[in-house]
């Protein structure tokens, strides 16, 4: 039995099925190691039988709580219990892109291993201290369980500290780990063009040594690949149409066209 996870997570009507597909397809195609893909959630409906799904664990959340600022929903992976699982998992959001090399993410030691992603994420400039981002993180099962204890006890008193889910993270793991900055980039801040030039040129492709294009607030990879002249982006920037690369990942990967 494979010690080595890939988790995500879909609630609500946020993402349809197919991001989950086209996540799972790409990881398989980005793994030498076996590995279990696990998508927690509260519909399987239209996932790829190869997927297995699992309930998120509970953290006491009303209904209302899992649409709040921030991710906290996440909160739930660190649950010391976890479905009886151990092993290390690596999380990856729905929107990320996989594009090459998960399994270093899998090699490096850390008790918890996340992107940075601080004002300096991507931008030159001066040094920033490192933010903890979510999006794609290791860590491994049961490992941790304060994170999710600690905001079980009272989410009210971390709602009133902390605005988003990565927030706490970073408060409560402060010897955490971030990856290699080339292995993941964010779309806006290493491939969009400059204002301007994005209305004419398209974003760049992934440079050859980034693992993970990550998508975080607007746009999202829907927004890239829909038919037509569509603008995408939010003024002053003025990115329109489908990206081709991104329209050939998520073909390659089995992914239906979005209209």
């Amino acid at each position: 039995m494979t010690d080595r996870f890939i988790l995500c997570m879909k609630w609500g009507r946020a993402f349809v099925p197919d991001y989950v597909n086209v996540l799972h397809s790409a990881c398989r195609r980005a793994m030498a190691a076996p590995f279990r893909f696990i998508c927690l959630t509260d519909d399987g409906a239209g996932l790829d039988p190869q997927i297995e799904t699992l309930p998120i664990p509970d953290l006491g959340l009303a209904e209302a709580d899992w649409f709040r600022p921030g991710v906290w929903p996440k909160i739930a992976l660190f649950d010391r219990h976890f479905h009886g699982l151990r092993g290390r998992a690596l999380f990856v959001d729905l929107d990320m892109v996989i594009v090459r090399g998960l399994d270093d993410f899998f090699a490096m030691d850390g008790t918890v291993i996340g992107t940075d992603a601080g004002p300096g994420w991507g931008r030159k400039g001066p040094p920033h201290p490192p933010e903890f981002g979510s999006m794609i993180f290791a860590y491994d099962l049961g490992g941790v369980p304060e994170i999710a204890e600690t905001f079980r006890a009272d989410p009210a008193a971390t709602w009133t500290r902390f605005r988003q889910e990565q927030q706490y993270v970073h408060h409560m793991v402060p010897g955490a780990r971030f990856w290699p900055a080339p292995w993941v980039i964010s779309f806006k801040r290493a491939l969009r063009r400059p204002i301007g030039l994005d209305l004419v040129l398209p974003p760049h492709a992934p440079p050859p040594d980034a693992r993970v294009v990550a998508f975080h607030g607007q746009p999202r990879p829907s927004d890239l690949m829909q038919p037509g002249l569509r603008f995408w982006d939010r003024f002053p920037h003025m990115g329109n149409g489908p990206v081709p690369w991104l329209v050939d990942y998520w073909r390659d990967n089995g992914g239906r066209p979005l209209t």
